[in-house]
């Protein structure tokens, strides 16, 4: 097996969706830092980084559950799932900004609906993320168009891995709280493929 054919870990659906040479540096590429905007994931994620469960009325929530899909090569792991009463499974995902939506987490709220569903045999309509900051849930709703994006996702990221190439940096306003914006050089990078194009464009030969 290659390293293509290796499963992908959930978290990359979210860097890829987020940035595509973000995911590029974590995944293909082994970098990763620091900044402001990681520690405070890390620390939204303190208590549910630590597998276990608890149950309330009925319904049980699972920490740190690991989850994975053969069909479409992810593993990863849940921050909490609740198991309820009329068998409903509902992936919870822990973020550290305000309620507000984002795609690249609905993505990944997405595929840990897909992998449970697999692993367990039932639908999983909806999940949420907690937004720590806020201390509020927002329900997201697992569309059919949701889930072909996360099927693109993985198909688009295993594509990068199997050219082993960096995509070109994005260098916009996404690149400041990025905590790889050091390692990716964003500004240089973009100087330097817009001075290549345009060298290009003066050495052109004329038929």
């Amino acid at each position: 097996m290659n390293e293509t054919d290796d499963p992908i870990m959930l978290s990359a659906l979210q860097h890829w969706s987020y940035c595509p040479r973000q995911c590029a540096l974590i995944h293909l590429e082994q970098a990763f830092d620091e900044n402001v905007h990681t520690m405070r994931g890390n620390a939204a994620h303190e208590r549910v980084d630590d597998p276990g469960f608890e149950s309330f009325e009925g319904v049980r929530s699972e920490r740190a559950l690991p989850v994975w899909s053969d069909r479409l090569g992810l593993v990863g792991k849940c921050d909490v799932v609740e198991f309820h009463p009329d068998g409903r499974i509902y992936p919870i995902e822990y973020k550290h900004g305000k309620k507000r939506q984002q795609m690249h987490d609905d993505l990944q709220l997405a595929a840990q609906a897909m992998c449970l569903e697999e692993m367990f045999g039932k639908p999983v309509a909806q999940g949420a993320i907690y937004h720590h900051t806020s201390r509020r849930r927002r329900e997201v709703a697992i569309t059919p168009e949701l889930r072909r994006l996360v099927e693109d996702t993985v198909a688009a990221i295993r594509g990068m891995l199997a050219s082993g190439k960096l995509p070109p940096p994005a260098n916009d306003a996404r690149c400041k709280e990025c905590s790889l914006n050091d390692i990716c050089q964003p500004q240089a990078m973009a100087s330097r493929e817009g001075q290549k194009a345009l060298a290009a464009d003066l050495f052109e030969v004329k038929e």
